[in-house]
């Protein structure tokens, strides 16, 4: 085995945009897998009779077929992930491609594989790839390197990774993986343990080193969720496990995160805890769609607000009559579901031609601006198919980043 391991490679890279890629198995090695693919433009066909919360989540990017795998699964494919926990399924897979000549990546057997995955890196347009020969942290110290040094004109410049144990609460950004704060990738590749949620920028988990435990946390809109006691719980027991601890969160961890209940949690089990801040996704998402949620002469004020319940909600903390009478900018979040009883409850004090965007996916290749107006907005997002994650602006900063759709 070690003679094949040393065996010379040929480094390459693959141009995979509209092109069939097998990934067989669902769980968590697939889960680091699968964004990376999706990102490279890849037709992604997932093979698994069970996926996690965060796979499914990844539904209407990917073909998943649940079930287990065939040989003819392979026909036509040009790239091949076997990521199961079973051996024998892996090493099935890998002869399926050998017949079919298509390289294949094992996630149990760097011997028993065709092509290796590996550690990756990028800036200004450059791509760092190095694999160590079964040596992962030492393949993602040599690219953090490379990648430092292209960030700061220096490829000699050591790091000294802090290794204490204790949970560190990083914010992801809206989700885009260039927009995560460089204290906040540095403490991902400190960790021992990586607790992510479903929108988190989710191919920074494919950068990790092998060894590094990616726990599932994803919280699906009406579907498969973790709730907060058993999140608080994970991350606590981690850390007093002598673990070091990242709390991987989507935007910001103190904007709608829960992520003071973690800090409160971890505090009360005597476990040290700190915060990285990310950018929240109520100011960045309008932002990088040209939206100001301020403007000289057109508003004074911006309010964001929570849409996950309606209006006449009993646990609703929302005095909405008066967020009505308000003539500055509104930003929704978490509110797809319940924007139609929103405009409603806006429409007794606000104009129906009020300008309103729903940006969803935002900063996401996916990404996509919807105009409406408060009077059509219900109509409008349902003629456009619009789904979480979406972030709604209202009021007239919408109409002067887009003057000829409101003249």
């Amino acid at each position: 085995m070690a003679d094949e391991l040393s065996s010379p490679t040929y480094p390459t890279g693959l141009r995979l945009e509209g092109k069939k890629v097998i990934v067989v198995g669902g769980g968590h090695v697939a889960q680091r897998r699968i964004p990376s693919l999706i990102a490279a433009g890849a037709h992604v066909v997932v093979i698994a009779p069970n996926v996690t919360p965060a796979v499914e989540g990844m539904a209407a990017e990917i073909t998943w077929l649940a079930r287990t795998f065939q040989p003819a699964d392979l026909d036509d494919a040009w790239y091949v992930v076997a990521a199961t926990d079973d051996h024998a399924v892996n090493a099935a897979v890998a002869a399926a491609a050998e017949v079919r000549r298509i390289f294949c990546v094992r996630s149990d057997s760097a011997a028993g594989s065709t092509a290796w995955t590996p550690s990756v890196g990028r800036h200004d347009n450059v791509t760092v790839a190095v694999w160590g020969n079964q040596d992962p942290r030492r393949s993602v110290a040599v690219r953090d390197e490379v990648v430092e040094g292209l960030r700061n004109g220096s490829i000699a410049a050591p790091h000294h990774r802090d290794r204490a144990a204790g949970v560190v609460l990083v914010g992801g950004g809206p989700g885009d993986p260039e927009l995560i704060s460089i204290a906040g990738r540095k403490a991902l590749l400190e960790a021992d343990v990586v607790v992510a949620d479903r929108l988190a920028p989710r191919e920074l988990l494919a950068e990790l080193p092998a060894d590094v435990e990616v726990i599932d946390v994803a919280k699906l809109p009406r579907g498969r969720s973790a709730q907060q006691d058993y999140i608080n719980k994970v991350i606590v027991d981690a850390a007093l496990a002598g673990k070091r601890v990242v709390r991987f969160k989507g935007g910001d961890n103190f904007v709608f995160g829960r992520g003071y209940e973690e800090v409160i949690a971890c505090r009360e089990a005597g476990v040290p805890v700190t915060v990285i801040p990310g950018l929240t996704s109520s100011v960045t998402v309008p932002g990088l769609v040209g939206i100001p949620v301020t403007h000289r002469g057109v508003t004074h004020e911006f309010t964001v607000i929570s849409g996950h319940l309606p209006p006449d909600h009993p646990e609703s903390l929302v005095n909405w009559p008066a967020v009505a009478q308000m003539q500055g900018t509104l930003v929704l979040m978490m509110a797809v579901e319940n924007a139609p009883a929103i405009a409603k409850t806006l429409l007794v004090a606000r104009r129906p031609t009020t300008p309103v965007a729903v940006i969803c996916d935002g900063s996401m290749p996916t990404e996509r601006v919807v105009l409406s107006t408060l009077g059509t907005l219900a109509e409008d997002m349902t003629a456009n198919g619009v789904r979480p994650p979406a972030i709604i602006v209202i009021g007239d900063v919408v109409a002067v980043a887009h003057p000829e759709h409101f003249a």
